[in-house]
């Protein structure tokens, strides 16, 4: 304590002219109006700059949570799009409750993601406690993401689309043509559209989406568009390779859509001895 007073002592004609100077700025501003308005509409201005400054820190350590509650709410809005989503034909049905809410959705953050392998995987920071199951699709607001693989109480697993294993159940948009989709390992932004007869007209720029005859992803959500066209060496197919619609180099965040009827789908086919493709 003794060595602060000595300090604060040694400094005493410093601190008395900074104390004069605040005690005359004071009266200048105080007693002349020109003056006290420009100081007064600085001192605005720096404050005005220094709360802007601390609520952009504010913001940017909340973005997680906000993101959070908005991945959230486009879960919802999914589930209640799916609901209300009527067939494309010029013939509405009206379908039972059962039917109608058949797709759930949850949202999670992507921690891990590799896109460098012939089997490439996503790690999620959703579990078996969050609702997160084995065989749930998974995609963002681009594209197919993949499927979910394995599920801890707070983690899960995805196959990604970047998987040579993985097939998922597809069509041509616009001429509703079925096929599969699956990466061939050699390229991140490509993949190779099977199955699709050498008699079918195929253009370059189609648009892919899922064929919802699975019992994985709903009818529509977007794999990616027909990029190159070919005869192939298959007599049977044609060669067509699609650019995908998902960027696996930046996925943050993500979707998991689980059919909720599936276990009642599965118990059919094996009662009806049939096999049920799950792409």
């Amino acid at each position: 304590m003794q060595r602060i007073l000595l300090f604060l002592y040694s400094l005493r004609a410093f601190l008395l002219f900074v104390v004069l100077e605040v005690i005359a700025i004071w009266l200048i501003v105080s007693y002349n109006s020109q003056q006290g308005s420009v100081f007064f509409n600085s001192s605005n201005q720096f404050s005005a700059k220094v709360l802007g400054t601390k609520n952009n820190v504010t913001d940017y350590f909340s973005l997680r949570e906000v993101n959070n509650r908005l991945l959230d709410t486009n879960a919802q809005l999914l589930a209640e799009l799916e609901m209300y989503r009527k067939p494309a034909d010029s013939a509405f049905i009206e379908l039972d409750s059962t039917l109608l809410t058949s797709f759930d959705f949850k949202g999670a953050k992507v921690i891990n993601n590799s896109i460098r392998l012939n089997h490439n995987y996503l790690t999620l920071n959703k579990g078996s406690k969050h609702g997160v199951k084995p065989g749930m699709g998974v995609f963002n607001g681009e594209g197919v993401v993949g499927r979910v693989k394995g599920v801890t109480d707070n983690f899960a697993t995805v196959i990604s689309l970047l998987h040579t294993e993985l097939l998922v159940s597809s069509k041509i948009e616009t001429s509703e043509v079925f096929g599969s989709i699956k990466w061939d390992g050699i390229d991140s932004k490509n993949a190779k559209l099977l199955y699709v007869p050498r008699h079918v007209n195929v253009k370059k720029g189609d648009k892919i989406v899922t064929s919802g005859y699975n019992a994985v992803f709903p009818e529509g959500i977007a794999i990616g568009k027909i990029s190159e066209v070919s005869q192939g060496t298959d007599t049977n197919y044609l060669d067509i390779t699609v650019e995908l619609s998902t960027d696996f180099t930046r996925i943050s965040y993500v979707y998991l859509v689980e059919n909720t009827i599936e276990e009642e789908l599965d118990s059919l086919y094996i009662n009806s001895e049939l096999n049920n493709e799950r792409q």
